[in-house]
């Protein structure tokens, strides 16, 4: 019994878009809804069935409905009358909800080449000079290390502040802000602050009058 309830996860199971996945809220669209259309891309035959979806998912057949209309006006899915061996079929069409995943993912990488844009841009403006190619790699590669935008110009500005002007020295301090766990600029702040209180602390215990103490 236990092999046949293995057996039929294993071949009864559901292939998930990870896209869809990850992006469904984006698309304004509920976990029912999101149920309903997993189970439709797993369909070979895309007649639309409101009772056979409901009794395949379990769902009751108002709710089935509800789902299919929600999905109709937020305009994810289409049902179209199509003639079919003679026969006139109710069909259901993806193709909106590919235009819709397909325009998430052109955006998304619009939005990362942009701020990578941006970062360059920024380098050459507090540099005052154009990048050469050698830097632009360098950038790059801090980017694809995973290092954040945020980090890499927090670095920037650190290197200003002290009239340095290189990839290199900056590089050290992201290297160094690595190797204290520092990922955000109020990570940077924090460490800045906990230094400061080390170092009076220390002027505190050199500048005491032990002579004195008594």
């Amino acid at each position: 019994m236990k092999d046949k309830i293995k057996d039929l996860i294993i071949n009864g199971s559901y292939s998930i878009p990870k896209l869809l996945l990850s992006n469904y809220k984006a698309l304004n669209i509920n976990e029912s809804e999101l149920v309903i259309l997993i189970y439709l891309l797993n369909e070979k035959d895309l007649e639309f069935n409101p009772t056979k979806i409901g009794s395949d998912l379990k769902i009751d057949l108002t709710n089935v409905m509800v789902n299919i209309d929600s999905l109709i006006k937020n305009n994810i899915i289409t049902i179209n009358s199509k003639k079919i061996d003679g026969i006139r079929k109710d069909i259901v069409d993806l193709d909106n909800l590919y235009d819709k995943l397909l325009y998430l993912v052109i955006n998304e990488e619009k939005d990362t080449k942009n701020n990578e844009t941006d970062i360059y841009t920024t380098f050459e403006t507090e540099f005052g000079r154009t990048l050469a190619p050698m830097e632009y790699e360098i950038i790059g590669s801090w980017i694809d290390t995973g290092y954040s935008k945020e980090l890499i110009l927090a670095a920037l500005k650190e290197a200003v502040f002290n009239g340095v002007f290189k990839l290199n020295y900056i590089d050290k301090i992201l290297f160094e802000w690595n190797k204290k766990g520092i990922k955000t600029s109020s990570d940077i702040e924090h460490d800045k602050n906990n230094h400061k209180i080390k170092k009076e602390e220390k002027k505190e215990l050199y500048d005491y009058n032990w002579l004195e103490d008594e």
